[in-house]
C-alpha cells in the first residue's frame, strides 16, 4: 500500500489555496488543462491534483505548471519573508556573552 501523507488542516488549507490560485491563473489565461499539462510534461490527472491541492504531488510538478504560465518568479517568494527567522536571529545577536573571569 502507498503511504498517505497526512497534513494539519491549516497546511492543507494553504495547499488548497495554492491549487485554486493556479487554477484561476490558468483560467485567466484561457488555457485548457490539456495545454498546460502537455507544456509542463505532466498528465492531466497530475494537473487536476495540483489544482485540488493534493499534498503528494512533487514540488517539481508545481514548479513546471507555474513556469508554463510565466509565474516561476512566484516560486522564489516561498520562504523569502522569514519574519520569525529574522526575529530569532536578532534575539540571538542581542544576547551578549560575558567575558570569562580571569
Amino acid at each position: 500500500m502507498k503511504n498517505q501523507l497526512v497534513l494539519l488542516p491549516k497546511a492543507q488549507k494553504v495547499l488548497n489555496d495554492l491549487g485554486e490560485n493556479i487554477k484561476l491563473a490558468r483560467l485567466r489565461r484561457k488555457l485548457s488543462t490539456t495545454q498546460i499539462s502537455e507544456r509542463a510534461g505532466i498528465s492531466r490527472a497530475t494537473l487536476w491534483q495540483i489544482e485540488k491541492g493534493t499534498p503528494t504531488v512533487a514540488m517539481g510538478a508545481y514548479f513546471q505548471v507555474l513556469f508554463v504560465m510565466g509565474l516561476e518568479k512566484d516560486f522564489l517568494k516561498l520562504g523569502a519573508d522569514d519574519e520569525l527567522g529574522r526575529k530569532l536571529q536578532d534575539a540571538g545577536l542581542l544576547i551578549k556573552e560575558r567575558a570569562p573571569k580571569k
